[in-house]
């Protein structure tokens, strides 16, 4: 009779397997693979050796609260002579006296998540079992077999790798961005990836089917979007939009998910206060990254929020432009999302590719504050019974915008405008930090016949608005700004009003300059003039400058630097309301970043970092914050003790010690009592360890 087979000790190799996973800047202390691709493991046997023909070896792997052989998460398998494509299998590599490795593999629809490893050894009369301990399961974008595949390297590298990034602000007319530290590696966030998904109410209703549906990138990507967002669970961030953040970190100070989400695991899961949309957006996309499927962070210019679907968004104004606060239809200056790549099956080939994944909370979906995934063809094609929530987003790109003046006798005027929503829309270039222009992959050109043919169709599944043909006007008005709209400086813009007609007209221009929020809400005058008998010859244009103060907008100013404008001109003759509109952005002074020593792996480098200060009164609570995957352990905070006066710098000088190679992105937030959220960021490449 053979002796039992008894285990002396194993390997898992976590260093090696998981760097030919990818995944190495995560750990090598622990084993992290991807699904659909074999990894290697070493089985120490002792006083004897295993014996083909005599020990039988099988393992479990098994994953969740309550694994089951029905679920999907309780996997036993033999150990066989070669892998088996599409199962959990296992084969031996090699044997050299009483060490055996073998080759272990999942299917490319395995389910993501924790797994404890054991082996089971049996002879003819006895067996036994042994841990081999624990490892994390990915999805596999390297996979073609997997459903979030992605066939060329150098999006996999962008979309999957990368650990920094930029998000865009602005307007549509002058897009701005900030540096962002999506650090899906660092150190504990794949732990706090997952923890996320233990925490939402679908795990904590019904482990066993949440468990079961892991395998499944649609449903992942739905939960992180419920998750991100705490307006029904235990989620990450609290949103807030009312410039109201004495009791927790304004949105605009941010410059990471890793903060972020380390904080929310220190509090026991306490909603981390505040984000808005390009926070929700960014740390989706970093736990999205984090758990293996492709993402990007999308900026939508002129965003529209249609609450009662009809594909218009109305707008109310008072006789001076300003909006109405009883309307819950919105136009924001700009909207975050994130699109995450994978196949849909449950819709069919054509809407495969990029999908629109929204955790703003805006409006419930299925009785959740979540949204998508919504394939971005679906928006494009006017295809709003696909799942998930394609309406939405086709009237954030697609929704008409009428404005309506009411005036002091109580009546209610529509005006004559042109504004279009889904302008620019934008994400960060692959490799390198340029604006690349993704409109197109969300609509047809303005006028085409495909645009009309889309609308069309769109149009039969909502409810429809009344169109009235627009008769040419007698009048047009447009905005236009100056050079120079930089922080603490004074400038004009200009309302150029245009006589279409052979006649003289007299009419009434009102033209007001507001503060406003990147959503769309404004704040007090900044500027105002109202010319109640303006002449305009005929066939001629006017050009009528606003001089817009720093001392007017400065105090009332949001984080986001922007400013609306609001031109509404009166025909005397023809009653008509001509309107035109533009957001203005204004320019933060820039960050100076100095690396001073050699950029090497594992070895200190100094970055000095530097702020001259634009305006003409002194800065006082200087902080300059500091952040960057690979290169700081956590936030570094340097606070200036002494006031900067106008045009003298601020200056610190903060060490980095940079753990990987590669290209790694420093990113900087500079606060004061007068300057906020005024961002900055350097990519340094860092040579490797010589090998």
């Amino acid at each position: 009779m053979a002796e039992e087979l008894f285990l002396e000790s194993f390997d898992l190799d976590c260093s090696g397997n998981n760097r030919s996973h990818r995944t190495a800047e995560a750990s090598c202390e622990r084993l992290i693979v991807r699904r659909g691709q074999p990894f290697q493991i070493t089985l120490n046997f002792a006083p004897r050796g295993y014996e083909e023909g005599v020990d039988r070896l099988s393992l479990n792997a098994i994953t969740g609260p309550c694994p089951s052989e029905e679920s999907g998460t309780s996997n036993n398998f033999p150990v066989s002579d070669a892998l088996q494509d599409g199962a959990w299998s296992a084969a031996i590599n090699s044997t050299d006296g009483g060490t055996v490795i073998l080759s272990i593999t999942s299917p490319p629809n395995a389910r993501i998540g924790y797994y404890n490893l054991s082996l089971e050894t049996s002879t003819e009369y006895q067996g036994s079992s042994f841990q081999l301990g624990s490892f994390t399961l990915l999805f596999n974008p390297w996979c073609p077999e997997d459903s979030v595949y992605l066939e060329k390297k150098d999006e996999r590298k962008e979309y999957v790798l990368c650990q920094h990034g930029i998000i865009f602000q602005g307007t549509k007319n002058s897009t701005d961005h900030v540096p962002w530290n999506f650090g899906q590696f660092e150190d504990g966030i794949l732990e706090i990836a997952l923890q996320i998904l233990d925490t939402s109410p679908k795990f904590l209703n019904d482990s066993n089917r949440d468990c079961s549906r892991r395998n499944d990138p649609v449903y992942i990507s739905r939960v992180i979007s419920a998750m991100v967002n705490c307006n029904d669970d235990k989620g990450v961030l609290y949103g807030r939009w009312d410039n109201k953040y004495d009791d927790g970190v304004s949105p605009m100070f941010w410059m990471g998910s890793v903060a972020i989400l380390r904080r929310w695991k220190k509090f026991g899961c306490q909603a981390v206060k505040y984000g808005q949309c390009w926070v929700f957006a960014a740390v989706a996309c970093t736990v999205l990254r984090c758990l293996g499927i492709p993402a990007r962070v999308i900026t939508n210019y002129n965003s529209a929020h249609d609450t009662n679907s009809n594909l218009l968004i109305e707008q109310y104004l008072d006789e001076h432009g300003k909006r109405q606060s009883k309307q819950k239809d919105l136009i924001w200056n700009y909207h975050c999302w994130v699109e995450v790549w994978m196949a849909r099956p449950d819709l069919g080939e054509d809407y495969n590719g990029w999908q629109v994944v929204d955790p703003t909370p805006q409006e419930k979906s299925e009785g959740t504050y979540c949204c998508g995934p919504a394939p971005v063809n679906a928006v494009k094609e006017g295809d709003l019974n696909v799942k998930y929530d394609v309406p939405f987003v086709f009237a954030e790109v697609n929704a008409d915008v009428m404005y309506y003046v009411q005036q002091n006798d109580g009546s209610v005027k529509k005006t004559h405008s042109i504004s279009l929503v889904g302008q620019n829309i934008s994400t960060k270039a692959i490799g390198k930090d340029e604006r690349e222009d993704i409109t197109h992959n969300y609509k047809y050109p303005e006028g085409s016949q495909d645009e009309r043919r889309v609308f069309e169709k769109a149009n039969k599944q909502f409810v429809e608005a009344e169109e009235e043909e627009e008769k040419p006007l007698d009048v047009t008005i447009k905005i236009k700004v100056s050079e120079g709209m930089n922080i603490g400086s004074d400038f004009d813009v200009f309302a150029v009003i245009t006589n279409n007609t052979e006649d003289e007209k007299k009419c009434r221009l009102m033209f007001c300059a507001r503060t406003t929020s990147y959503n769309g809400e404004v704040g007090p005058e900044c500027g105002m003039k109202d010319l109640l008998n303006l002449t305009l010859p005929p066939q001629e244009e006017k050009r009528v400058p606003l001089h817009i103060q720093y001392e007017k907008y400065g105090p009332t100013i949001t984080e986001n630097n922007m400013i609306k404008l609001v031109a509404m001109l009166y025909d005397y003759s023809s009653k008509d309301i001509i309107l035109a509109m533009r957001d203005i952005h204004i320019k933060n002074p820039s960050i100076k970043i100095k690396i001073l020593g050699e950029p090497k792996q594992k070895r200190k480098l100094v970055a000095e970092i530097s702020l001259k200060n634009p305006l003409a009164e002194p800065l006082t609570g200087c902080c300059f914050t500091v952040e960057g995957a690979g290169l700081t352990a956590e936030q570094l905070v340097q606070t200036l003790d002494c006031p900067i006066e106008p045009g003298q710098e601020a200056k610190v000088r903060v060490d980095l010690m940079p753990q990987l190679p590669g290209k790694l992105s420093l990113v900087v937030d500079f606060e004061s009592d007068l300057l906020k959220a005024v961002k900055g960021y350097r990519n340094i490449i860092i040579a490797p360890l010589p090998k």
